[in-house]
């Protein structure tokens, strides 16, 4: 298993980068977060990897910290879920906000990444709950406010991306009615 891969940036693509270590050169799959903060080219850079072996292919999947590497690891144990929806779920969701979701049984932030209907989302939601140990007390019942914010911007006609730009400035300690208004508030000034 290459669990780790340090080398100089020799290559970027849209979903790739190639470290050279050793004299080789790893091609990584990494999510387009991932790509931008990462050095520019001949500069060194660390991921965190994951091996994924089929019978007829293998890849390298390529992360910025162990804790995502982690995350991939446990989305990839979900039934359904292989590694390109894995990637894309992290593309559109960071770990705390994958977390969040979970928590909060938003099916709506779920049903933002690329190939996740309603049906695919409740069924992530009910399969990570027990393997993302959110424990009773780690995640505030707060977030599930962000769920009911989150339905009523969709039915004010509001887009999936506008309202995961609002939501992220607002704070989850706030009333379900605070929460619409700050989240209205952020959307009024784009």
């Amino acid at each position: 298993m290459i669990g780790r891969v340090r080398g100089l940036v020799v290559n970027r693509a849209p979903g790739i980068v190639v470290l050279e270590a050793g004299g080789l050169g790893y091609e990584i799959a990494i999510t387009p977060r991932a790509l931008v903060d990462l050095p520019p080219l001949g500069d060194e850079a660390v991921l965190h990897t994951h091996l994924h072996v089929r019978e007829d292919h293998q890849a390298l999947y390529g992360f910025l910290s162990d804790h995502e590497r982690d995350i991939f690891r446990i989305l990839l144990g979900a039934s359904g879920v292989g590694p390109k929806l894995a990637m894309a779920i992290l593309a559109t969701l960071a770990p705390d906000e994958l977390r969040r979701a979970v928590a909060a049984d938003d099916v709506a932030a779920l049903e933002a990444v690329t190939g996740v209907g309603k049906r695919t989302a409740q069924k992530l939601i009910l399969e990570l709950r027990p393997r993302l140990d959110l424990g009773d007390g780690e995640l505030p019942a707060e977030h599930s406010h962000l769920a009911e914010v989150r339905a009523a911007l969709e039915a004010l006609g509001f887009g999936i991306p506008e309202i995961r730009q609002a939501l992220q400035d607002v704070p989850a300690d706030a009333s379900t009615e605070d929460l619409l208004q700050q989240a209205l508030q952020s959307l009024g000034r784009t």
